[in-house]
């Protein structure tokens, strides 16, 4: 089985050879943890933002899009909290130079710890078989329990020295761990310094009368400052969502793992207005259906898992990570943040504006609580990209590579292949591509040996083949190649709109929600 490091360099090569991310300015040396989304990278990135769009927005009727500026009034970001408490705690070793994230060199090791329990835990399914009780044997086996304490300790600790915002007492724990550099191998750490991550920049023709601003560091505040004017000109019931995709931007000082964090990226956030009381059961509604929208693309289910935090944001009273299991391990993919009234009080104070909701129910005005659901397009973009890139080995011997996307997202749907450059089979399969590309993305592929254009196909992630041969010509019919099976079938041309239409139907693969 191959290392989860050499996976993870598979994924970055391919994502290049293949046409869907780049290195930004690549010609001049690239820039740190900026990338360009390429030709395939691009129809991916909109097809995850589609599928998001649809189960979030088309799909209830109480919940409404805006496209909200990235510039934004200054005092936006005071009232936010993002002016006095946006930071990340870093930390640098002497001996390599690298700097890290102190809370993610600490997560990393509880991580190691977890995985040798679920190590522990794989060994038992496989010894006792169907008698297998896992809560048992987590309560019961030595190992197991000394590791599950070894992590609460540590999880105590980490978020004391959080909350507390205790820097030496951060530098501390990671040296009483024994945490080490993973480059020098050495424990010669610095002290832990607080990184304000926003970017900032100006506003106005000159230097002495321009009004400093800020790149935006998340898309959520858009929503805030339209809150009543959305709920107005919509004529929005409490409880109702405002949904909005878009770019954000922050100054990570340890920026890496590719596209999982960058400083340039994309969010796709709703944040749902609920009454006061009732935002921990709809915390629970949309911890359930957001992981169930994941599970709809059939990535794995065992490859998905919740991960509550340990310290809470300064606006939130409950919040939990949706984690997958990346080439690197399991990480944040979406958040869900019950948020309470800490947005809409704060910008009521710093506007001076009432932000409030008159519930003709209740018969009085009252802020609403609200309930964020935020995932980022780019992480999400990782995810099914990495699950979905495999290699094959097949029954005569030879090895395949196959990108098999989710047939809903893949960039092309269908690749239209005349067999030989002759005896007007070109023309048949340009006729086909003339009429399936109203509905669908399709490519003509007719260089090299059929053989070799199906694996360039499969390692496009492209889900169907279809083949114009001399027989074509006599029945109308062609050869249609599924990329997952490889498995082929003679069908009339006039049928493949439905049948690719079946296969990459958004509504048939939102409907396994």
């Amino acid at each position: 089985m191959a290392k989860k490091e050499d996976i993870f360099k598979n994924v970055i090569s391919h994502a290049k050879e293949y046409g869907y991310i780049f290195p930004s300015s690549e010609i001049y040396d690239g820039l740190s943890a900026v990338y360009d989304y390429a030709q395939n990278g691009v129809e991916l990135k909109k097809n995850i933002r589609d599928y998001w769009w649809k189960s979030m927005v088309q799909m209830h009727e109480n919940i409404v899009g805006i496209d909200a500026a990235i510039f934004m009034h200054p005092t936006t970001w005071k009232a936010s909290g993002h002016v006095d408490a946006f930071n990340d705690p870093l930390i640098d070793n002497k001996d390599s130079k690298k700097r890290y994230r102190a809370d993610v060199l600490v997560e990393d090791f509880r991580e190691k710890i977890n995985e040798k329990i679920q190590k522990d835990i794989v060994k038992a399914q496989k010894r006792f078989g169907d008698a297998f009780d896992e809560e048992q044997f987590r309560a019961t086996n030595p190992n197991v329990v000394r590791r599950q304490e070894q992590i609460d300790d540590v999880t105590e600790k980490l978020t004391r020295v959080q909350e507390e915002n205790d820097l030496e007492g951060f530098r501390q724990l990671i040296i009483d761990l024994g945490i080490v550099c993973p480059v020098s191998g050495t424990a010669n750490w610095t002290e832990v310094r607080q990184f304000n991550l926003m970017f900032g920049t100006k506003l106005g023709a000159s230097a002495d009368s321009a009004m400093d601003l800020y790149l935006r560091p998340e898309t959520a505040q858009g929503i805030f400052v339209n809150f009543l004017n959305v709920q107005k000109t919509g004529r929005m019931k409490i409880p109702f969502g405002i949904a909005q995709t878009g770019k954000a931007f922050r100054n990570e000082i340890v920026a890496r793992q590719f596209i999982f964090r960058m400083r340039e990226f994309e969010q796709m956030e709703m944040q749902f207005f609920v009454k006061p009381g009732e935002e921990m059961k709809w915390y629970d509604y949309w911890k359930e259906t957001r992981l169930a929208w994941h599970k709809s693309l059939g990535l794995g289910e065992e490859n998905y898992r919740f991960h509550d935090h340990d310290k809470l944001a300064h606006y939130a009273n409950a919040a939990a990570d949706i984690e997958f299991d990346f080439p690197f391990g399991f990480k944040e993919l979406e958040g869900i943040h019950s948020r309470t009234d800490f947005d809409l009080k704060a910008h009521e104070e710093f506007s001076g504006k009432k932000l409030q909701y008159f519930d003709n129910e209740e018969g009085k005005n009252y802020v609403p609580y609200v309930v964020e659901t935020s995932i980022g397009l780019d992480r999400m973009f990782l995810a099914v990209f990495s699950k979905a890139l495999q290699e094959e080995t097949l029954e005569d011997g030879s090895t395949r590579t196959v990108l098999r996307l989710p047939s809903v997202l893949a960039p092309t749907k269908a690749a239209v292949l005349p067999l030989v450059k002759k005896d007007g089979l070109p023309d048949v399969a340009r006729e086909i591509v003339e009429d399936l590309k109203w509905d669908f993305n399709v490519a003509y592929d007719e260089k090299d040996a059929v053989g070799r254009r199906y694996r360039r196909q499969d390692a496009l992630g492209t889900p169907f083949c279809i083949t114009v041969d001399h027989q074509t010509l006599e029945d109308k019919t062609v050869t249609i190649r599924h990329r997952d099976t490889m498995e082929q079938q003679r069908v009339a041309i006039a049928d493949l709109r439905g049948i690719i239409a079946n296969e990459v139907s958004m509504r048939n693969w939102l409907m396994k929600m």
